[in-house]
């Protein structure tokens, strides 16, 4: 036998016990940042499966956040099969205004949608909700748009009068819903500002922004939920003619819900899941719809922590639900994967994928995005920022992908029913 054939039969061993040791091993964790750390504030990513196979994540970057005129929304790929993603490109830059909370979706013609808001006067109030769509998002770089525009929102007539009625249910109720003084002072003053803005055409046009993953429903219905930092309350907005018009629901009213993400059930019902901007306790929202997103139930706490920072919900290919977020009710230190295998109503299964211990030097994981492609597996990207190494240093801030599968976190701490 020849010295090559040796080497090669030799490789194909070693290969072969690489692989059976991997299966033994069980169900892994694999991840790597997107682009090396640095100082500059990265944060609210999205990830997306292009039809092709690549996966596509972006994210705003810049010196800041709404204040900060130099933010931009970038990108990045991970090529089908590959380990590393490409140098990052720009996706949406706006001169001497900031870039914010992008978001991307596939529509029912398979396509690529990026979805964010300019920000117009340095306040939250002031975005103004933009797109671009690319027909084919194949390459190596940027997709090339083939449309771009602005989403015309123009909530409807009972908009104000809606907003209105529950903030004087809220007013009446205040001791029982809010038992701490400075915590019913905090809402009083909120709902008053709020009510102030609620019959101005400009604040009820504006200031709408995304966050999770639009929702292509049964029929190609695009929904994209929406949320407002002026009026603390989200809405969701819809098209049924691939995004040329779009309609806008009763708006989801609650104390501080923000940031939906929605999922829909096996019998066509929809369940969103909002960050918790309000008094205590610090959970979860919840609103359900049974009209493919026109009208919601009323906003109600989960019995799942949340500190105030974004979660996303989704269904697998199996029927369970995969919820990822900062399963905590203060800090960002920990970021968890949970699994219901009955629709949201418990989750069995739940694995960190970043856990600090409290305290100055925790990292702060957050603002997930979640998908799960074609071959079963879960991405997620989220911001991934470390306090500085040394004193008097910058922080260390990037874009983090990791992927896993449901084995792995059913392979994490079982929680039963």
């Amino acid at each position: 036998m020849t010295t090559p054939r040796r080497f090669l039969i030799g490789l194909a061993a070693f290969v072969c016990l690489s692989l059976a040791a991997v299966r033994a091993a069980g169900p892994a964790l694999v991840g790597e940042n997107i682009f090396p750390p640095g100082p500059l504030h990265c944060h609210a990513s999205c990830v997306v499966e292009l039809p092709n196979g690549d996966l596509l994540a972006c994210w705003f970057y810049g010196s800041g956040e709404r204040t900060a005129d130099d933010v931009r929304v970038e990108g990045a790929r991970l090529k089908r099969g590959g380990s590393a993603w490409s140098p990052r490109f720009t996706l949406a830059d706006t001169p001497s205004h900031p870039d914010c909370n992008p978001t991307m979706f596939l529509d029912a013609r398979g396509r690529l949608w990026l979805v964010w808001m300019t920000i117009l006067a340095n306040t939250w109030e002031s975005a103004l909700l933009k797109y671009r769509i690319a027909a084919d998002p194949s390459g190596d770089a940027a997709p090339r748009w083939d449309h771009e525009g602005v989403i015309h929102l123009q909530p409807g007539a009972g908009f104000a009068a809606s907003a209105r009625k529950y903030w004087e249910q809220v007013a009446a109720d205040l001791p029982r819903l809010v038992p701490e003084e400075v915590e019913r002072r905090k809402v009083a003053t909120a709902i008053a500002q709020a009510g102030a803005r609620v019959e101005d055409k400009l604040a009820q046009r504006l200031g709408w922004m995304p966050r999770a993953h639009p929702q292509v429903l049964a029929g190609g219905r695009i929904l994209l939920p929406l949320y407002s930092d002026g009026f603390d309350f989200s809405l969701m907005a819809w098209s049924d003619d691939d995004g040329q018009t779009w309609q806008t629901s009763a708006p989801l009213l609650g104390l501080g819900n923000v940031q939906p993400s929605v999922v829909a059930r096996r019998d066509g019902s929809l369940m969103a899941l909002m960050r918790d901007n309000g008094p205590p306790p610090f959970r979860l929202h919840q609103s359900e719809s049974r009209d493919r997103g026109v009208t919601w139930t009323p906003v109600t706490d989960t019995a799942l922590p949340n500190p105030g920072s974004g979660a996303e919900v989704i269904a697998l290919a199996n029927g369970h639900w995969a919820l990822i977020g900062n399963d905590t009710e203060t800090g960002r230190h920990r970021l968890t994967v949970q699994i219901s295998d009955d629709e949201g109503r418990s989750w069995r299964w739940r694995r960190s994928l970043e856990d600090d211990s409290p305290g100055p030097s925790a990292g702060r994981y957050h603002y997930p995005s979640l998908i799960q492609s074609r071959d079963g597996s879960l991405h997620a990207t989220y911001s991934h920022h470390r306090p500085p190494a040394e004193k008097g240093g910058a922080p260390e801030k990037t874009i983090r992908h990791v992927r896993f599968d449901e084995a792995w976190v059913q392979a994490g701490a079982h929680l039963g029913h």
